[in-house]
């Protein structure tokens, strides 16, 4: 599947295809239900009319309606499943064609201002890395993916990734039914909170309760019979009914308790069951994947059937608002027996539920990976460079980036400018310091290099042409912002977030720090002095890095360590009243400032 385009539109127009068919058939089954219930109307009356009339008769219609009924809800559930395919290849195609941004989870809720580079590498957020990326159909799927590209993982843990994500890129087939089968809820909340109420403790641990609530439920109906057509006493209806009185009221608020997580979520818990049925039975060779399916069986068990076990609990539970049975249902203890027995399920399969949601989840980021892969077939997955990250022989652990023909993931493919980028390893520079004209790309290169090293160590692919990197710990400061709340100016918060990147450098693995116009919130004079101290004290902690800088007295720092910190630059020229850009990094320092030339292009008189 080498066109992702033309796969995508293929499947969407299949499904539209599908979706007019069982339209057209929703019609046919309405007008056939309608015709057989005017002529249910039609006998009832010819019965009440005729005495003679067979009554059976009416039997016949009935059970067409039942059936006609029943098909319709069939042909509507898959009418829903092909519009649920179609928007998802609606949105797969946006992706490919860029216009993506706003049409997706975003993860806003996963945003840590303190993180070392959530917001400065736009890893969430309209436009962002994890909206681009995700296709989860749950929460789990999505908290796992915002796990992933927030903590690196180890190279061992990265290549199981790899090769699952290597073998789910082409299961087009698999990633499709996990969106129809999840519903398409997305963030919605989809089984929040069921793995808590699984491991939570047990209410109506009462085994010789239940066997009694249920003598109770079989007694008092022939009772109540027995007393109004059978000529009975009605002390044993009164008898059994104050018992079960005594019983539902003593018994109440634990019933209400336990009832409360799983009342009206039989749907949810219907399509939790075909996830995991449509994972139980698929066969992996990637060793992660075969791990997780094998989590979802217990005992030998699998984990759809205890889920669909609890969906006829719940099933039953709803039965109760039923016309017909709902006059009796407090004469059955209805919901009293429906309680214990949801308890007795999450005693027996509760705690599981947590392992299970975890491998749905892990399942559902990597293939959002997958997805992310197939829709860009030049990216590919990057090196993690054997025996490196652990301690060098000088007591600092090994740095290593060294990518060429890297871009930004989330610019048009097509667009995007690569370039070379290499820090650390030998005859290569641990830090570049990158000038350039407003706009001309140094700011995108430093997030490139960011997110190409978050995505490597999620195990996804990468914008390049080939990537290979050491175990790297990311350190950012291109968005650092001011806060009123805090009283914190963002030349104080910039400095902060300086301390804290040179407390993590020195540890393994070691830091890559990325720093934009770095102490710009002070003159001159006092940035020229801190932001090499900062470059060096980062170095001297096995740090390797990039700076940009407006300020070209700074890039002479260059000529005092020279092999480990070097130049390069963008360029830009001025063309019939507007500035052109080529976004290619140069060696060397920038040779002119367009600033002026940008203020006077705009109106400004300077």
């Amino acid at each position: 599947m080498s066109d992702p385009v033309g796969e995508y539109r293929r499947r969407r127009d299949a499904a539209v295809r599908r979706r007019e068919e069982l339209e057209r058939r929703e019609r046919r089954l309405a007008h056939a239900r309608l015709v057989v219930f005017g002529l249910m109307g039609v006998l009832g009356v010819w019965g009440l009319a005729e005495a003679s009339f067979p009554l059976a008769l009416l039997t016949v219609p009935l059970a067409v309606f039942v059936g006609l009924v029943y098909w319709f809800d069939r042909v509507t559930s898959r009418r829903e499943q092909a519009e649920r395919l179609i928007g998802y290849y609606e949105r797969g195609l946006a992706r490919l064609e860029d216009r993506w941004p706003g049409g997706a989870e975003t993860g806003e809720r996963f945003q840590d201002p303190e993180h070392l580079y959530a917001e400065d590498l736009d890893l969430f957020g309209v436009g962002s890395l994890f909206e681009r990326i995700t296709t989860a159909q749950t929460a789990a799927g999505e908290e796992t993916l915002a796990r992933w590209l927030l903590r690196p993982a180890p190279p061992s843990v990265v290549r199981e990734r790899q090769a699952a994500v290597a073998e789910l890129r082409e299961r087009l087939d698999l990633r499709e039914d996990l969106v129809v089968l999840g519903g398409g809820v997305g963030a919605s909340g989809a089984f929040g909170g069921l793995a808590a109420w699984g491991a939570g403790p047990r209410r109506l641990d009462h085994p010789l309760i239940r066997g009694v609530a249920l003598v109770l439920a079989v007694l008092t109906p022939p009772a109540l019979v027995g007393w109004l057509w059978l000529g009975w006493p009605a002390w044993p209806f009164l008898a059994l009914g104050a018992a079960e009185l005594v019983l539902a009221g003593w018994f109440f608020g634990q019933v209400r308790a336990a009832l409360g997580h799983v009342d009206e979520r039989a749907d949810e818990l219907a399509r939790l069951s075909g996830l995991l049925e449509r994972l139980e039975r698929e066969r992996f060779t990637a060793a992660l994947l075969e791990r997780l399916r094998a989590a979802l069986f217990v005992d030998g068990a699998p984990a759809s059937r205890e889920i669909r076990r609890l969906v006829r609990i719940v099933a039953t539970l709803e039965a109760r608002r039923n016309l017909m049975l709902a006059p009796i249902s407090p004469l059955l203890l209805w919901g009293t027996q429906c309680a214990f027995a949801i308890e007795a399920w999450r005693g027996r399969a509760g705690p599981a539920i947590a392992g299970w949601l975890a491998a749905l989840g892990e399942i559902e980021a990597l293939a959002s990976l997958a997805a992310f892969a197939f829709e860009n077939p030049e990216d590919g997955f990057p090196e993690l460079i054997e025996g490196a990250g652990g301690e060098a022989s000088d007591g600092v652990c090994a740095a290593q980036f060294e990518a060429a023909g890297l871009a930004h993931p989330l610019l048009p493919a097509a667009k995007a400018v690569r370039n070379d980028v290499s820090l650390g390893g030998e005859g290569r520079p641990r830090v570049l310091l990158v000038s350039g004209s407003n706009m001309s790309g140094k700011s995108t290169l430093l997030r490139a290099v960011g997110l190409a090293v978050v995505l490597a160590q999620a195990g996804g692919t990468v914008r390049a042409r080939a990537l290979r990197l050491t175990p790297l710990a990311v350190g950012a400061s291109l968005r650092v912002q001011d806060s009123l709340q805090a009283g914190r100016s963002r030349f104080y918060a910039e400095i902060l977030r300086l301390r804290t990147m040179l407390d993590r450098a020195g540890g393994c693995p070691p830091l890559l720090f990325l720093l934009d116009e770095v102490l710009a919130g002070t003159n001159s004079h006092d940035r020229r002095i801190g932001a090499e101290a900062v470059i060096r004290g980062l170095m001297a902690r096995g740090a390797i890095g990039l700076v940009t800088t407006h300020d070209l007295s700074l890039t002479e720092i260059a000529d005092q360590r020279p092999g480990e910190i070097a130049n390069v630059h963008f360029a830009d020229r001025f063309e019939n009243g507007r500035l052109v850009f080529d976004y290619r990094m140069r060696p060397g320092v920038v040779d002119h400032s367009n600033a002026l030339a940008l203020m006077r292009s705009i109106g400004l008189d300077v």
